[in-house]
This record gives structure tokens, C-alpha cells and sequence, in this order.
């Protein structure tokens, strides 16, 4: 079997043939492109991203936030990405198939996404006015690259081994020890 062919397409033809797909898409500058054509993700890269949501989903409720992992679009622009996980809170729903407004963005590093993640979506993503957190996460050793708005700019953390990266939209940090549960234990 061959890769499927990058498709031109409006965003509504996207969403009308997305949810037909064998495989989900990723919709940026009128083409789709596929995710996982060949293979889902990993054991790790899915614990991982079960671990953060786990974590900040009883929050997330209890203020009125909502929670997504990996099945969720997000709209930026003309573009429309399934980040790992994607926190809204203080937003209604502007459209029943994507997100619009997210405070956190999530996303577990794969040897084929990982360039993707740290400077195209990095770029989109933060263009987002109400966007506080962006996190990148490695998924073959403990290391988590934080990204948080201070003011106009982006201040870049990196917590490695132990430690904790900031959630300001649910007013907590979430713990190394918390994202990579049962995947990888500290040194």
C-alpha cells in the first residue's frame, strides 16, 4: 500500500470527509495531511498523554474547563491540528468538531513529529491570544520543555528528571512524576 496523496481541500470538505477517514489528518494551507498513516503511536507516547489527562481532568471539571485527548481538533487560522492534549476553560463551544481557544496545549514528541511540534506548531500555536501554556513532551526521557506566556513573550523552562511545569488556567503545576507514571521512573 502506498501513502495516501496530500489532498488540496476547503476546511469544510476536511471536516465533512475527516470523520470517513481510515486515519485521522492534519489540515494546514488547504492540503491534508496524514498522522500515523502507518502505525499508531507508542506504548509510552500514549501512557503519557493518559497520564496528563488523568491528572488535570478532575480539575478541569471542577472549574468548568473541558479536557481533550488526542480525538479533538484545534483551529488556528486555516489550519486544524489533534494536539495530545488541549485544555479550554471560560469558552463556549464555537463549533461542535474543533476547538478555538485553548489555555493549554499538550504534545508528546514521536521521531516523526518531533521537528513539527517544536517550530511549526510552536508557531501557530502561539500566535493563540488565549494560549498561557504550551508543553513539549519527551517521551524517551524525562523532560518536559515549558513554554509559558509573560505578557507579549514566551518564556522556555525545561524541567528534567524531577520537578514541575505551571498550569496557570487551573492555577497548578503538574509533576514529572505525575507525566511519566508507570513509563519512566527518576533516576
Amino acid at each position: 500500500m502506498t501513502d495516501p496523496a496530500f489532498q488540496a481541500m476547503s476546511v469544510e470538505e476536511y471536516l465533512r470527509s475527516e470523520e470517513q477517514s481510515p486515519y485521522k489528518r492534519e489540515y494546514v494551507g488547504g492540503f491534508v495531511y496524514p498522522l500515523h498513516a502507518h502505525a499508531g503511536v507508542s506504548q509510552r507516547h500514549s501512557l503519557i498523554c493518559g497520564n496528563v489527562f488523568a491528572t488535570l481532568h478532575p480539575h478541569a471539571r471542577r472549574q468548568g474547563c473541558r479536557i481533550h485527548q488526542t480525538d479533538m481538533r484545534l483551529q488556528v487560522g486555516s489550519a486544524l491540528f489533534y494536539p495530545d492534549v488541549m485544555l479550554v476553560c471560560g469558552q463556549d463551544m464555537p463549533h461542535p468538531l474543533y476547538e478555538t481557544a485553548p489555555c493549554l496545549l499538550v504534545e508528546v514528541l514521536s521521531p516523526s513529529t518531533a521537528a513539527n511540534d517544536r517550530v511549526g506548531k510552536y508557531a501557530l500555536y502561539t500566535s493563540l491570544p488565549t494560549l498561557q501554556t504550551y508543553l513539549i513532551v519527551e517521551q524517551t526521557q524525562r523532560r518536559v520543555y515549558e513554554y509559558q506566556r509573560a505578557g507579549d513573550e514566551w518564556r522556555l523552562r525545561e524541567v528534567a528528571e524531577a520537578g514541575e511545569v505551571g498550569v496557570p488556567c487551573l492555577s497548578l503545576s503538574l509533576s514529572l512524576d505525575d507525566v511519566y507514571a508507570g513509563v519512566l521512573e527518576p533516576r
